[in-house]
């Protein structure tokens, strides 16, 4: 089911910092992944609905070559989480308006035995945001491989299964350079009790958008239901006065059974 598109402008700017906003005011997101899978270009279509081609990651620039597009938004220099830049939309999701914060990230995750470590750079953005996209490239298999250690990574920080993580295999038009087959993306996702699509930033906008959109709005369900848990856990239940009558009645079955 696709969510219905914003008809009014959106609002565009980077941010140095990320105070914290009432629940629900203000959603957080981090896109992850390796580099070369299209992070950037899909922040940039979802803020823009502009495909900005072959994309310096965490620049704001476009390269040269085929598909580059004039106005792409240029984050600060440093996000929040001091791993790559930090974008915000204000969006209108279900009748409120939501500051959308997305980070995006550095693609200088490999499979290797240092994972880890590598990792570890990234914990603070991990621990910064409320929900996740782990993004492949469908025409890179490892790309694909680092889906599992950054999933697995996800949960150290958030132990919490509810925290909503999708799992999307960008680059679906490449179809001729596949090396990731959809049944893949979707056992894997299965394993790890996660959402998974297969998009094209380059060929569909709403898609990617549908994508965004899925994922602020599973973040606000959470944080309402977080912000529900808290109030009904600061209730005191009122101690219940002793009833009189079961008072007498254990004292005598106490006495009966002395006697006895």
């Amino acid at each position: 089911m696709r969510l219905p598109s914003m008809s009014q402008p959106f609002l565009l700017a980077p941010i140095a910092e990320c105070p914290p906003g009432p629940p629900g005011a203000q959603v957080r997101l981090a896109v992850l992944g390796a580099r070369g899978v299209g992070k950037s270009a899909m922040i940039v279509r979802f803020l823009t609905k502009r495909f900005i081609g072959d994309y310096e990651p965490n620049t704001g620039e476009a390269r040269g070559g085929g598909g580059g597009a004039a106005g792409a938004p240029r984050p600060a220099a440093h996000g929040s989480c001091s791993a790559g830049n930090l974008y915000s939309r204000l969006i209108h999701l279900e009748g409120d308006h939501v500051a959308v914060q997305i980070q995006d990230t550095p693609g200088s995750i490999q499979v290797q035995e240092d994972c880890v470590q590598v990792l570890d750079s990234l914990s603070r953005c991990v621990k910064w945001a409320e929900g996740f996209l782990l993004v492949y490239s469908i025409t890179d298999y490892s790309s694909y491989q680092s889906v599992q250690p950054l999933y697995q990574h996800i949960r150290k920080v958030h132990p919490d299964a509810r925290t909503p993580v999708i799992i999307v295999g960008n680059k679906a038009d490449l179809l001729h350079a596949r090396q990731v087959q959809a049944k893949e993306g979707l056992q894997l996702a299965n394993e790890l009790g996660s959402l998974f699509l297969e998009i094209s930033t380059s060929d569909d906008s709403q898609g990617v958008s549908d994508v965004f959109r899925y994922l602020c709005k599973e973040v606000s369900k959470l944080q309402h239901t977080s912000s529900t848990d808290r109030r009904r856990s600061s209730i005191i239940p009122r101690p219940k006065s002793p009833n009189m009558q079961d008072l007498k009645r254990r004292f005598k079955q106490a006495l009966s059974s002395k006697v006895k």
